[in-house]
């Protein structure tokens, strides 16, 4: 069998042509390194170099054997460096969930972010709502998600990248449109409203209840995505909340008006202003040095 310890001292004697000075370059003695040399061509079938007392040459099988040893040693320095890179997080495969929403408002920044300071890291994409993210988690088909509480805490760990307004959104036609000033629940009252899927959505069907709790909509029609939400608001079936960053989907037929949150139930928010968090999930005991340094990158998103 053929080993690297042959093979780079074939390498110093190719390029010295002479024991001698090859040894002392390998900080080694003559004789172990005529035996590896010997060895090497026992394994190889072939004499690849010609020596006596006054000269050392390579054959032509020794010629090509040179060739085929550079790119061998270069291929072991560059796994090395590899595996170094990977060990410190800097190189790897990261596979990444995402909701259609967090593609908004983060998902764009983040990839060219990652792009530009981990190149070596290659970060595949999968858009899931939460609860699909959660159970690719789980599955091990992904590694981080980008996602909307609540989690499983004893099953997750979590971090919060993103907090944002909430908005309401309205025709460009209504009323509510041409008010100078924040909309507060009671500005919605009798109003009809389009509503968010409870099992589907149900973060945002969470929020729009929190902020409508002392007013009394009319919730005819219930919907799994923000921008389906918006698509109604726009053909005038009601009023909808949602993100703010949704405003950045620019579409045509609808204002996004600032809230009042005086009026509504914000007790459980850990920032009323801006009470849509966005977080990133993993696993729980389960973060490598990729995750790791692509979390760092993914926390300074909103900085």
């Amino acid at each position: 069998m053929i080993t690297l310890d042959q093979v780079q001292s074939f390498v110093a004697v190719a390029e010295e042509l002479h024991f001698g000075r090859a040894a002392e370059r390998l900080q080694m003695t003559q004789p172990p390194l005529s035996r590896q040399i010997q060895k090497l061509e026992r394994s190889i079938g072939a004499q690849l170099l010609e020596r006596d007392n006054r000269r050392v040459a390579l054959t032509g099988a020794g010629v090509a054997f040179l060739d085929e040893a550079y790119r061998l040693l270069n291929l072991v320095d560059s796994a090395g460096d590899l595996a170094r890179r990977v060990d410190a997080g800097a190189a790897g495969v990261l596979r990444l969930g995402f909701t259609a929403v967090s593609a908004i408002s983060i998902l764009g920044p983040l990839l060219r972010r990652l792009t530009a300071e981990l190149p070596d890291v290659e970060v595949r994409l999968s858009e899931r709502v939460t609860n699909a993210q959660v159970d690719g988690i789980r599955r091990g088909e992904l590694d981080i998600g980008l996602a909307r509480p609540p989690f499983d805490t004893a099953l997750l760990s979590s971090r919060v990248i993103l907090r944002e307004p909430l908005m309401a959104v309205v025709p460009e036609a209504h009323p509510l449109a041409a008010l100078d000033r924040p909309l507060t629940p009671q500005d919605l009252e009798g109003e009809s409203v389009i509503g968010y899927n409870p099992q589907q959505s149900r973060y945002f069907d969470e929020l729009t209840v929190r902020f409508l709790a002392n007013a009394h909509p009319r919730i005819e029609q219930r919907v799994h995505q923000v921008l389906t939400a918006i698509l109604l608001v726009a053909a005038e079936r009601g009023l909808a909340l949602a993100p703010a960053s949704a405003s950045s989907l620019h579409v045509e037929g609808v204002v996004f008006k600032q809230l009042d949150h005086g009026g509504g139930d914000t007790r459980l928010d850990a920032d009323p202003e801006r009470p849509v968090e966005l977080h990133a999930i993993w696993s729980r005991g389960a973060l490598t040095p990729v995750m790791r340094r692509v979390l760092d990158v993914v926390t300074a998103i909103d900085e």
